[in-house]
């Protein structure tokens, strides 16, 4: 019966190696020296610096001319709109957007990514007992997907053909 049973696990085991599951992992640039123009104080741009430092093989400079390629941060918007009232013609559901436009621009002047946009959307209810605590989850929202818009940044430029 232990037979059967070390078997068992060791055929389960097998199977899931061979499966081919694999963590994502962290997207490598093709770039040895970036320089990345986010205003002082951007949130954006703190947590793009430090996902670069964390896990490429890239280092972030502080001037321009140092650099293999610039990232230029055209525009940083957060948003908020109604799509939803109540009976009482309250709101009752909003969208919250988050929208970055940027392009990366080469030392030679090359534009290895034109200007591109890229927007997020979550929708979130609202009910007027619970004002306080919505508001925190609207925060933790844009954390999040402030958090989902680097990645997918950082997946971007890690595609680009040298």
């Amino acid at each position: 019966m232990t037979r059967r049973r070390a078997l068992l696990a060791a055929a389960a085991v097998t199977a899931l190696a061979g499966c081919g599951f694999q963590l994502r992992g962290s997207a490598a640039l093709p770039y040895k020296t970036l320089y990345a123009g986010f205003a002082e104080g951007s949130s954006f741009g703190a947590e793009f610096k430090r996902s670069i430092r964390v896990a490429a093989d890239t280092r972030v400079v502080d001037r321009p001319e140092e650099a293999e390629a610039r990232l230029e941060p055209l525009a940083e918007l957060r948003e908020k709109e109604i799509v939803g009232f109540s009976t009482t013609g309250r709101p009752r559901e909003y969208q919250v957007r988050l929208r970055f436009r940027f392009r990366v621009i080469e030392r030679g002047g090359r534009e290895a990514i034109p200007a591109t946009e890229l927007i997020l959307r979550r929708d979130i209810t609202i009910s007027d007992t619970q004002l306080i605590a919505k508001e925190q989850e609207e925060a933790m929202l844009y954390r999040e997907m402030q958090t989902d818009m680097v990645q997918q940044l950082l997946r971007r430029m890690a595609a680009i053909r040298r």
